[in-house]
């Protein structure tokens, strides 16, 4: 049994082959792009966090290979331990390096080394040698100026020379990509830039712009833009500054992949953690109440994170735990999987609300608000039923976990006008208005529902903070 969502496996022939989100249209959108567009330019693929950007940007960059593209891919985040990413970029430059481009690729690193050479703290150390050390103190102190001179020329000329070298890295840097044997631009991929410490990231956005713009080189930064720009506000300590006119100075292009099809994704979750080995075990399928909680688990989890800003990591994390806790449940114990899954996804995402359930921070009405609250207004008549069930087992078994003067009467049955209740259901679908009350009436009449009428919420909350044993198989 899994309990968290692996890297996905990227065929060679067919890299897109386990791609669950139907993304290899875009793959080729994005091919088309660079193809046309080969002289070098900056492309930005920006998506929030946990959209599957990774996975992603490697199936186009194994797609692009097979397209006979030059390709590198670079990890920003697991290289940002070395000051100076120059070092880094060049590094995975060097895995593009032959015998027809080997000279080539030497070149450019003995101009790169004139940029990385520090040489401010040697200059420091010749004055140090020069006016510190001597036999007279005071003479240093009388020199101060002259000192102060001699370090302002220097670095007058070590700018000059720096900016030629520049213009001569980059020169060489074009020669050694024309050497690549290939017609096709080099397509340098960038990955998880917006992670890295403010100052590797602004570096590496300085040193793209400065030391890499030339011909024949198109970046890929797969980036979540809004985080991008708080690690600009660090680096430059200000929450003024225009982070969208910032980027804009590096960033040409910008791609954001279509949102997925998040009913595909769930349906896919669901096969991926085995659901189905729980719900179709041999000791469930003897009891013919469970036979529907499969179906309506899956409805639920669809219409939770088709509606929801979730991310996909986060969907994924959601049902990697309920696979979990459902192991502590036995083949004859009620489950009510969808409440269930909605606890577990306000366990995880929605963790004040959790909390405020769990210690009885809200009134009835409160928590049928809340509920109400996590789902839209235009549901499928069947599907809102459904929900205002699984809505009306939160309260029934909430209000049992009050001491006994403190728990209300939610359900009333007023001769020929049916079922009432005090609690009102912003999900209610019927025009009476009375699917609350007729769901409180099933539960507390129903001959299969009275084993657990009297059951309180900490029966499923002990399952969900995992305070039971489990059965993992």
């Amino acid at each position: 049994m899994k309990i968290k969502h692996h890297e996905l496996d990227i065929p060679e022939d067919d890299p897109f082959k386990n791609c669950q989100l139907s993304r290899k249209p875009y793959a080729s959108i994005l091919t088309n792009i660079v193809s046309t567009y080969a002289d070098g330019f900056v492309l930005a693929i920006n998506n929030k966090w946990g959209t599957g950007k990774t996975t992603f940007v490697k199936m186009w960059q194994q797609h692009l290979k097979n397209e006979h593209f030059q390709t590198v891919y670079f990890n920003a985040w697991e290289n940002d331990f070395d000051s100076n990413p120059l070092i880094a970029i060049m590094s995975e430059l060097k895995s593009l390096t032959s015998s027809g481009n080997e000279a080539a690729f030497k070149s450019v690193v003995e101009k790169g080394a004139v940029l990385v050479r520090n040489v401010a703290p040697a200059l420091l150390k010749a004055l140090a040698k020069r006016y510190i050390d001597t036999e007279v103190v005071v003479n240093a102190i009388e020199n101060t100026a002259k000192g102060v001179a001699d370090i302002f020329e220097a670095e007058i000329k070590e700018y000059a020379s720096k900016k030629k070298t520049i213009i001569e890295f980059r020169q060489e840097l074009e020669k050694f990509v024309k050497k690549t044997d290939n017609d096709k631009p080099l397509i340098f991929i960038i990955d998880e830039l917006d992670r890295c410490r403010p100052n590797y990231a602004v570096e590496v956005l300085e040193q793209l712009k400065h030391f890499f713009s030339v011909p024949g080189i198109i970046f890929v930064l797969s980036i979540d833009k809004a985080h991008l720009a708080s690690a600009v506000r660090g680096f430059y300590g200000s929450e003024q500054i225009d982070t969208d006119e910032y980027l804009r100075r590096f960033i040409d292009l910008e791609y954001q992949i279509p949102r997925p099809s998040r009913v595909n994704y769930c349906k896919y979750l669901f096969g991926y953690f085995a659901f189905e080995n729980f719900f179709s075990s041999e000791g469930r399928k003897k009891h013919s109440v469970f036979r529907q909680d499969a179906p309506s688990f899956l409805a639920t989890a669809e219409i939770l994170f088709n509606e929801s800003d979730a991310s996909l990591r986060q969907a994924e994390k959601v049902f990697g735990v309920t696979r979990l806790i459902l192991s502590s449940f036995s083949s004859n114990q009620y489950i009510f999987p969808p409440l269930l899954f909605i606890l577990v996804y306000l366990k995880t995402l929605k963790s004040d609300l959790y909390e405020k359930i769990e210690g009885n921070k809200l009134d009835l009405q409160q928590l049928s608000d809340a509920f109400s609250d996590l789902f839209p207004n235009n549901l499928k008549k069947s599907i809102g039923r459904n929900l205002v069930y699984s809505q009306a087992l939160l309260l029934w078994f909430y209000n049992n976990g009050h001491d006994y003067e403190e728990r209300i009467e939610l359900v009333k049955v007023n001769g020929e006008s049916g079922p009432s209740t005090p609690i009102s259901s912003r999900l209610e679908r019927s025009e009476e208005g009375n699917e609350l009350a007729n769901c409180f009436k099933y539960i507390q009449n129903d001959y299969e529902a009275r084993s657990y009428s009297n059951a309180s919420l900490d029966y499923l909350l002990a399952k969900i903070n995992l305070t039971e044993n489990l059965d993992i198989q």
